[in-house]
């Protein structure tokens, strides 16, 4: 993907290099793959977005671009789905229905500990957790509608709030 100009696939760039308004369920797909090409060294990442607004299609999206065959499904009654046959093992974590920010980060800090080495954990409803994740990555996924599609922010790391705890 080209971050600057419009693809075959409609993704197109509004105004920063991390802005993109998505079309359709193939554009939030193909952004997905196109992060983990442009960013291979996301190992945590923070999904916002009202319910329906793409995040399974995203990591369906970036599960295709690490090299997993197997269906990646929402884990929203699972809570955690594990996919380890990929160039890189991905762990996806739901905690929409969790509703105790102690539940969650128990879920939470449980997969990161126990996590493969180079994986990567994308978390839907991180704002559970309660606490701030400097470290994460975060994508904003808003949903307009059936004609506008999606918009889709990308918010790197806080360098600033890292070194704060060094």
């Amino acid at each position: 993907l080209d971050w600057g100009q419009k693809t075959s696939s409609s993704v197109e760039m509004q105004s920063t290099h991390s802005s993109w308004r998505l079309r359709n369920l193939d554009d939030t797909i193909t952004l997905g793959k196109s992060l983990m090409e442009e960013f291979p060294s996301i190992d945590l990442l923070f999904l916002a977005g009202s319910l329906g607004s793409g995040k399974t299609s995203l990591v369906k999206g970036i599960a295709i671009a690490l090299g997993i065959e197997e269906p990646v499904t929402s884990p929203t009654f699972a809570l955690a789905q594990h996919y380890q046959s990929g160039r890189r093992p991905l762990i996806h974590l739901d905690l929409y229905r969790l509703e105790h920010q102690k539940d969650a980060q128990e879920l939470f800090f449980q997969e990161e500990e126990n996590k493969l080495s180079n994986s990567i954990i994308i978390v839907e409803w991180a704002e559970r957790l309660g606490i701030p994740f400097p470290e994460a990555w975060k994508l904003n996924l808003t949903y307009i509608d059936d004609e506008e599609g999606r918009f889709a922010q990308l918010i790197p790391p806080d360098k600033s709030e890292i070194n704060s705890f060094t």
